[in-house]
């Protein structure tokens, strides 16, 4: 089976574990060129911090599932459940969801509205725009123009 058919299936496995845990699927990635091979899941809590106990108890969960799937995944792997850091760059639809409201840096390819790095609390994305708001105000940034959404820490 291809990483992309792997990731896909795993998605679909990890998703309903991760709610029933109380927490998000925020991505799932599946990494041939380690040996072995690294399947990485990133959790995160929707209300508070994620902590080592959630990455501990959705691991343990999702293992015992692939264990009854020998199909899914041939040869040795090793499984790692982590929480995304903070700094992390968003890309998938998935990851836009499940960071709303988070602080995010936005730098796109040229200037709108004569800046090319935004900082701002992230709304949502559509197929045309990135939406953000900075200092209460909503501010529409064209998919097109987007070079990097990046996580960033709050600030008090």
């Amino acid at each position: 089976m291809n990483p992309r058919d792997i990731v896909e299936q795993v998605t679909a496995l990890a998703e309903p574990v991760a709610e029933q845990l109380g927490l998000q699927l925020v991505a799932v990635a599946y990494q041939t060129h380690t040996k072995p091979a690294t399947l990485r899941v990133d959790i995160r809590h929707p209300t508070e911090g994620t902590g080592l106990d959630d990455c501990e108890k959705m691991s343990r969960a999702l293992e015992a599932l692939l264990d009854t799937r020998d199909d899914l995944i041939i040869g040795a792997y090793n499984l790692e459940v982590s929480s995304p850091g903070v700094e992390r760059v968003l890309t998938t639809d998935r990851e836009f969801v499940a960071f709303r409201g988070f602080a995010v840096m936005v730098r796109t390819f040229g200037p709108v509205d004569g800046k090319k790095q935004w900082e701002g609390r992230l709304l949502e994305r559509d197929g045309e725009n990135i939406y953000l708001t900075v200092a209460g105000r909503r501010v529409a940034l064209p998919r097109p123009q987007v070079a990097r959404v990046q996580l960033v820490q709050s600030r008090p």
